[in-house]
């Protein structure tokens, strides 16, 4: 029997069952598409922490209060134990180093901002001039803070939607606004960014760190960002920067260096491990969907006993009759993984639908490898009905007819 013929044989076999084969195709559909839009969660899940740290800056070391438990860097471990707080002049000193382009001391605290009457909550965030090309952001309106922002100069820089709120249609740039007790000069606007890293850059208030530092009667920072002058300095600049600050804070080192990189490493490993964990546990339908496709097709060998007896009394050897179980087997697998691949790929749209911010799309290896179990349990599955078939005798199987 040629492969053509095998085919045809097949597919006219699986037509003539439309409810058992429309439940194998659903069976191999739902393990595929389970696969499919899981993997595409996590997968979306790792590329939107990778952006979300890619959009802090280039070549950034980041510099935490206090020393954390172990050598490299654990989300837990953000919250650190204090001994010794960093200061403006840890930022200035760190310029020294050979390896660091800039510097940026941050200090964060919340505030009610008000104009004419309109009040917003808002992050007020006290840093440098700096800041700005640090985090590859960009002013909209006016002009960042001054280069002396060091100083306690009352001027502030709105995030785009507390420009908005505060002032709808008015012209913001010159205008006074409060901040708690204090008054502070608009003399720039940023430029849309949106979310980053649980904090909205539309929705923050820039002022210069000292004028920060007065405001919420304190001398420490909450971190300090460090450039490297490139990222093959960028291990140099951070062991440049704990040294720095060691010496500064008497020999002791009671702060943490982490590089974007490093962060970036751990959150990738983390979440392509949870995503293959989903993709995993997605899979084991497919082995399901596989013993399912083995059951009915034990149930077609018994139900046409006398046909596979008349194809044997015609001269068909075991092997065309063995193919012929394989190949139908096959068919409604590729089938399954075809029409769940197309509802993968609706189900992770959808998520993409909800959650703009999160890239969910199916990485192509899951992709191959969900098609291709599907195609492969069904084949191996498979098997144990088409040798019972071919192994039939003739005139048994004839008499059950």
């Amino acid at each position: 029997m040629r492969n053509a013929d095998l085919l045809r044989f097949a597919a006219g076999a699986a037509s003539g069952y439309p409810l058992r084969t429309s439940l194998m195709i659903l069976a191999m559909s739902i393990g595929v598409a389970a696969v499919v839009v899981l993997t595409a969660l996590g997968d979306g899940a790792r590329r939107y922490v990778v952006n979300e740290f890619s959009s802090l800056g280039a070549n950034l070391v980041i510099v935490l209060p206090g020393r954390s438990g172990t050598g490299g860097f654990n989300p837990a471990n953000a919250i650190t134990n204090t001994t010794r707080d960093l200061t403006v002049g840890d930022a200035k000193a760190l310029l020294r180093a050979p390896a660091v382009l800039r510097t940026a001391p941050i200090t964060i605290g919340t505030s009610e901002a008000t104009f004419s009457g309109k009040l917003r909550d808002v992050t007020v965030v006290g840093t440098t001039s700096d800041y700005i090309t640090i985090r590859r952001m960009a002013v909209a309106q006016g002009r960042f803070l001054p280069d002396d922002a060091a100083q306690a100069t009352s001027v502030a820089v709105l995030g785009a939607k507390i420009r908005e709120e505060l002032f709808g249609a008015e012209p913001a740039i010159g205008q006074m606004i409060r901040l708690g007790d204090r008054r502070f000069r608009v003399v720039g606007v940023l430029a849309q960014s949106g979310q980053g890293l649980g904090m909205n850059a539309d929705e923050i208030v820039v002022i210069p760190v000292a004028a920060a530092q007065a405001m919420f009667n304190t001398n420490t920072l909450f971190r300090i960002l460090v450039e490297a002058r490139n990222r093959p300095a960028l291990e140099e600049a951070r062991q440049q920067t704990l040294d720095s600050i060691k010496l500064r804070h008497g020999n002791e080192e009671d702060v943490t260096v982490i590089t974007q990189d490093a962060v970036l490493a751990t959150f990738d490993r983390i979440l392509s491990v949870l995503t293959l964990g989903v993709g995993g546990i997605a899979g084991i339908s497919l082995a399901v969907a596989g013993i399912l496709v083995m059951n009915v097709m034990l149930v077609a060998v018994t139900q046409r006993t006398g046909e596979i007896g008349l194809m044997k009394a015609l001269g068909a050897p075991a092997a065309t009759i063995r193919n012929a179980f394989l190949a139908e087997a096959v068919l409604l697998s590729i089938s399954g993984a075809f029409f769940g691949y197309l509802i993968g790929e609706a189900g992770a749209f959808i998520l993409r639908s909800l959650y703009p911010t999160l890239p969910a799309f199916p990485p192509n290896w899951a992709i191959i490898a969900a098609v291709g179990t599907s195609v492969s349990t069904g084949l191996l599955f498979g098997v144990m009905p088409a040798r019972r078939a071919a192994r039939l005798d003739p005139v048994l199987a004839l008499s059950k007819r």
